[in-house]
């Protein structure tokens, strides 16, 4: 019992360094070591991050990053193509597309299938808050987290309840941007890294 408990606030403080590090200075491949909880899960999400870094620096964000207001925009065309004919937004799913806090709600699925989907939410979330929401993740679910793209990623997958598919969860927060991916029986290759990409360029 106490290891686990000291395995779970390692892990903790881990991801309390980890955004910590985080900042503009960051982005385009920085030098430095990625600070991974696990590597088990990282290649089993929507992709698995190219050479993940981290390089602290303390300058905060003068201009906010503008949100995104289209799904297929923010994505590849390697990535829609993996999408193929997954329906964009169906009307059957509820409300999708730009809300009225400005987020971005991106739901690829068929209404006819039983479990195959992809949900994106980007919206806005300030550090403190992102803070504790990944170290819960970390601490309480069992997340991996790491720093590659400027920012911070966290994921797990697990087998589905019902159905004999992967399930998963991934998400990438930097300068007050939270991508938040949730996913199952469908996680195309690079997925993340092209929101990623189209946000921050």
């Amino acid at each position: 019992m106490n290891a686990r408990l000291a395995a779970a606030c390692a892990a903790t403080l881990l991801l309390t360094a980890v955004l910590t590090g985080c900042g503009p200075a960051d982005a385009g491949g920085s030098s430095g070591t990625p600070k991974p909880t696990s590597s088990d899960e990282a290649t089993a999400s929507p992709e698995a991050s190219d050479s993940p870094t981290a390089s602290p620096s303390p300058t905060p964000t003068t201009k906010a990053v503008a949100l995104p207001t289209d799904c297929r925009a923010i994505l590849s065309a390697d990535v829609l193509s993996q999408l193929g004919e997954t329906p964009l937004n169906d009307a059957a799913f509820g409300p999708s597309g730009v809300g009225s806090d400005g987020s971005l709600t991106c739901i690829w699925a068929d209404p006819r299938a039983d479990t195959t989907r992809l949900v994106t939410v980007i919206s806005r979330m300030n550090r403190g808050p992102a803070l504790d929401m990944l170290n819960a993740l970390v601490a309480n679910e069992g997340f991996s987290c790491f720093t590659p793209e400027g920012g911070t990623r966290c994921e797990k997958t697990w087998p589905n309840e019902q159905y004999p598919v992967t399930d998963g969860r991934t998400l990438f927060w930097r300068d007050d941007v939270l991508i938040d991916t949730r996913y199952s029986n469908l996680a195309p290759s690079g997925y993340t890294s092209a929101i990623v990409k189209s946000i921050f360029g």
